[in-house]
């Protein structure tokens, strides 16, 4: 039995590995300019080739692959944070209205800059989506004290979602700079316009993040058997809810931050990967969770880039369309183990 786990992991981890590559290399080479496999190698060891390719490939496409593979990554792991935390499976950034917190100061801080002529640095954007994500953080957690029905905090959630939306469609659409329409774009949730600069911030912080939450595999795995065995083996409860509602904001901030709210990953990741995996051990699941995100996100970006070119989708339209029967399936599931 402990060898066909084992057993089962590594394979689960070679195929999120195997997925992850593959779909880097189908977003760099597929789209309206086809880039083939040579060219890329072509491009890297410095030879000879079209300068159109060149900039597709090192301006647009690479950056946009990255950033899609580590910002799925640190959905998913923030999804896998929240739901340990609110022993909740159908917690998720975007379900209980975090990401579109995080989004309203991020929509109003860049109005009241560009309003102003100011530059809008990554730092300030993830600064404000992570005051936002703690504003919508704080409001959850202020109603899973009044609720204890499942539904009902997620009810709540959907609430606060809605709210901050409705502010910052408010804000964007009387918004009199003409760059500022563009926020429509991002609001709905996109990886396109990605720079080198953004995915080395974006890369650092998810890097310093997901070290801290890998830190915490062990209090972790304790929680997640209960409040009271975690007390009992020395784990200081007060203090891990607090590094939990930290960590999984600052990936939340810097998800929205770039690539706006993102709806589902955060939810149906980590479901999937535990599905593979057989596993709810946290120093599995925490990697395997990055993984599987970046993979369900390339995937989801290659879909909204291709399938009704040269008109793009918004991400979340796709990852809605994949994420939503995986939510559908946990609650019946569910459902079903009660009424047993």
């Amino acid at each position: 039995m402990q060898k066909d786990r084992k057993a089962r992991c590594i394979f689960a981890f070679i195929l999120l590995t195997i997925g992850v590559v593959i779909f880097c290399i189908l977003n760099v080479c597929i789209g309206s300019v086809k880039i083939s496999l040579s060219d890329i190698g072509k491009a890297v060891t410095g030879k000879e080739i079209s300068k159109t390719v060149v900039t597709i490939l090192w301006e647009i496409r690479l950056p946009r692959a990255l950033a899609a593979m580590i910002l799925g990554g640190a959905l998913a792991l923030a999804g896998y944070l929240l739901q340990t935390f609110f022993h909740n499976p159908i917690a998720g950034p975007f379900v209980l209205g975090i990401s579109s917190g995080a989004k309203m100061i991020v929509a109003l801080v860049m109005v009241f800059m560009m309003g102003r002529a100011i530059k809008v640095t990554s730092l300030t954007m993830i600064i404000a989506a992570f005051f936002g994500a703690m504003l919508s953080m704080g409001f959850v957690l202020l109603m899973s004290r009044k609720v204890n029905s499942m539904s009902m905090l997620v009810v709540s959630g959907v609430m606060i979602g809605y709210i901050c939306s409705a502010i910052t469609e408010l804000v964007v659409t009387f918004a009199n700079d003409a760059d500022i329409v563009n926020l429509h774009n991002w609001s709905r949730g996109s990886f396109s316009g990605m720079t080198w600069e953004q995915v080395m911030v974006m890369s650092v912080i998810t890097a310093v993040t997901f070290g801290a939450v890998f830190l915490l595999s062990k209090p972790l795995s304790a929680y997640q058997l209960g409040e009271a065995y975690a007390q009992n083996m020395g784990v200081n409860i007060a203090r891990l809810r607090v590094w939990l509602v930290v960590l999984s904001s600052i990936l939340s901030a810097c998800i929205v931050a770039y690539a706006g709210p993102i709806s589902f990953v955060g939810v149906a990741a980590p479901h999937l990967v535990k599905s593979l995996m057989k596993t709810t051990k946290p120093i599995l699941m925490i990697p395997a969770c990055f993984l599987g995100g970046s993979v369900f996100c390339l995937f989801c970006d290659l879909l909204a880039r291709n399938l009704l070119a040269p008109t793009e989708l918004s991400i979340s339209t796709v990852t809605a369309v994949f994420g939503a029967p995986v939510v559908l399936w946990i609650m019946i599931k569910r459902r079903k183990e009660r009424t047993i």
